[in-house]
């Protein structure tokens, strides 16, 4: 099947009126992500992003439904309730943006919708509001260098997992100063324009260097991970403990995309590669012959267990420089005290 813009919002559409016939519970659906852009597509996999808003508490928070090899229907599900303090949403750092940055709404009950999006909207861009929603992101990356500064986890996959993820808040800490936090598959590949955005290009040029941008690394050594990943991605698959983002639906999700941009963007590629891979090893027993594949690929951009610590140095004195750049976007926007 030719997979199209049009297809996904089409899949998008009848999935929102099925569900509407199953339950009379669902006050509002809504499209975001990937599929609102032009090309929402990459490496010929992507996935359809919807929140289902419903009275009550759903079942689970997040699902994943596969409609064939590329592409999967990732759903967000919350309770009417998550959404009953406007105020709060204007400095949530995910959810406000999306509200405001008019997704496709697919059913919305009684103008629910309306009402929200028009309550979270009002004062959205003003300077304390952004600056509140970065700070947000800053303070969960200082909180990911302090966990791991100190030592709290054990399990090294589990560190190198959240060594990506500070890295992640990070960026996306400056990167809400200018639109909503970028996602996972192309957040290498925007975080340049944004720190453009704030006049701090250096931002983006130090976080792809800690990502492990300056490593130089061969098509057979890719090559070899690319296969070691994908053995680690379908075992983490198969147990018990395998979280919603690494179901085995989601595999060609992250080996597409990381395949399509290894030629022209290889940091971009390594980011989605290290981040699903750690994490994936870490859903699998100690001693697992999964586990011990990664070892290559992180002594190649030091983060192994003989360089780990001197990374995380450099993690601390990277989020200095992210928390005086908002210190800097506060005081040329005015905002008292930030």
């Amino acid at each position: 099947m030719r997979i199209t813009r049009e297809t996904l919002l089409k899949i998008a559409r009848d999935t929102a009126a099925q569900r509407i016939r199953v339950t009379r519970r669902v006050l509002c659906i809504y499209l975001t992500g990937s599929c609102l852009q032009e090309e929402p597509l990459l490496g010929g996999s992507g996935d359809i992003d919807l929140v289902m808003v419903q009275d009550g508490q759903p079942l689970a928070a997040r699902e994943v439904v596969r409609l064939n090899d590329e592409i999967s229907l990732d759903i967000a599900h919350y309770a009417q309730e998550d959404f009953s303090h406007p105020r709060q949403l204007r400095v949530s750092p995910w959810l406000g943006p999306i509200l405001y940055n008019k997704p496709l709404v697919l059913h919305d009950s009684n103008h629910w919708f309306d009402y929200i999006q028009a309550s979270t909207g009002a004062q959205f861009l003003q300077p304390d509001n952004v600056l509140a929603r970065a700070r947000t992101l800053a303070e969960k990356a200082r909180q990911g260098w302090l966990d791991l500064s100190l030592g709290g986890e054990s399990d090294p996959m589990r560190r190198v997992y959240a060594y990506y993820k500070a890295l992640e808040n990070a960026g996306n800490a400056f990167a809400s100063l200018s639109g909503v936090p970028l996602s996972e598959r192309r957040f290498l590949l925007q975080i340049p324009q944004r720190a453009a955005a704030i006049q701090q290009n250096e931002l983006s040029a130090a976080l792809l260097s800690l990502a492990g941008g300056n490593t130089e690394v061969s098509d057979s050594d890719w090559r070899g991970w690319m296969s070691a990943w994908e053995a680690c991605l379908s075992a983490a698959g198969a147990a018990q403990s395998c979280p919603v983002r690494l179901q085995p639906t989601r595999k060609d999700y992250y080996l597409r995309a990381a395949g399509a941009l290894w030629e022209a963007h290889p940091i971009a590629a390594f980011w989605i590669m290290a981040r699903t891979w750690s994490l994936a090893a870490a859903h699998l027993p100690q001693g697992s012959d999964q586990r011990t594949t990664m070892e290559p690929a992180l002594r190649a951009v030091g983060l192994d267990e003989e360089h780990f610590a001197s990374r995380v140095d450099e993690l601390d004195a990277y989020l200095d420089r992210v928390e005086e750049a908002l210190d800097r976007w506060a005081q040329k926007n005015g905002v008292a005290g930030g």
